[in-house]
């Protein structure tokens, strides 16, 4: 699973050509900033998990 300031990488990439992003919100919608530009961007939860592929760095410990 995700969380706040997780990086997480997209399926498809960012136009700058980074696919790597950080969860800067969370609530119904989920707020990501590319790791290359600093592009942020604003989707639903539903469509967020979608999108999402997987987790690279995680702020929590298991």
């Amino acid at each position: 699973m995700y969380s706040l300031n997780d990086v997480v990488m997209m399926k498809k990439a960012h136009p700058c050509g980074e696919n790597s992003w950080k969860i800067i919100r969370m609530g119904a919608d989920i707020k990501i900033e590319c790791q290359k530009c600093g592009h942020v961007v604003m989707l639903p939860r539903r469509e967020f998990e979608k999108k999402m592929k997987k987790v690279i760095q995680s702020t929590q410990e298991d």
